[in-house]
């Protein structure tokens, strides 16, 4: 049985489920080869709009198979530094894909599966999903860009109090303090994100992808991101997809956009 199953829709929406649901979709190092290979995949294919992640069974994903972690204490800190680098680029890849990534946590994300979910670019959650990262009381540092994940999706405070204390938050309380985007129902839950994502599928593709890489720039400051605008607005201008999309808002009709 596949540990990563990929289910590519018409409307070119992709989603990618962790399939481990007997063990609460922990990652394992057969699972992350998968991981791999399919991110690679999904960025070289041009027909990919949007990229839902979720999980099956009652749980996202429970983190870092622990099994596989316990065997790491023969190591020595080199070894294992190296090693878990290479986890975390591999799972935290999902942050280059050109096109929007959704996570959809349908239940319990724990540790390197909270990070996999904050690390996508809208966040969606069901009410009841328990989100935490009990690294310390592991005896772990946090990992998988946790330090960092935590602080930018939730704000410093929160990140501190869920880092330190390694409580559980729901996922109703997550939205409200803006962990994440929204909770919905567990029940409403894909269906909902399935439409988020078909919205953004819908949309011009080459005008999406620029537009993520300025939210991810960051700018510093208005100028910068004037700079960037002033290029990058051009660009969709000369494409055939701003000519559709100008002429089906004239005809009132649906654009259908070519990426072109």
């Amino acid at each position: 049985m596949s540990e990563l199953l990929v289910d590519r829709r018409d409307d070119g929406v992709v989603i990618l489920t962790l399939n481990r649901p007997d063990r609460r979709n922990s990652m394992t190092e057969g699972m992350t080869e998968q991981w791999r290979e399919t991110v690679a995949e999904l960025n070289a294919d041009r027909a990919v709009r949007c990229v839902v992640v979720t999980g099956a069974g009652s749980a996202f994903s429970s983190g870092g198979d622990m099994s596989w972690l316990a065997d790491r204490g023969t190591e020595s800190v080199p070894d294992l530094r190296d090693r878990m680098l290479a986890f975390y680029r591999t799972w935290l890849s999902i942050t280059e894909l050109e096109v929007p990534t959704i996570a959809a946590v349908n239940g319990a994300a724990v540790g390197a599966g909270l990070c996999v979910a904050l690390a996508c670019d809208l966040v969606y959650a069901a009410d009841e999903a328990k989100l935490l990262a009990p690294f310390t009381g592991l005896g772990l540092h946090p990992g998988m860009a946790a330090t960092y994940l935590l602080p930018k999706s939730g704000g410093l405070r929160l990140a501190r109090e869920l880092l330190l204390t390694g409580r559980t938050i729901l996922g109703a309380e997550a939205a409200q303090r803006g962990l994440l985007n929204q909770a919905f129902p567990h029940s409403d839950l894909i269906s909902e994100v399935l439409n988020i994502a078909a919205m953004i599928a819908g949309n011009a593709p080459i005008a999406t992808k620029l537009t993520k890489v300025a939210l991810n720039q960051e700018h510093h400051d208005l100028e910068a991101a004037l700079r960037w605008e002033s290029l990058a607005q051009p660009v969709t201008m000369a494409s055939a997809d701003m000519r559709e999309g100008l002429a089906a808002n004239r005809e009132r009709r649906r654009p259908k956009f070519t990426g072109t």
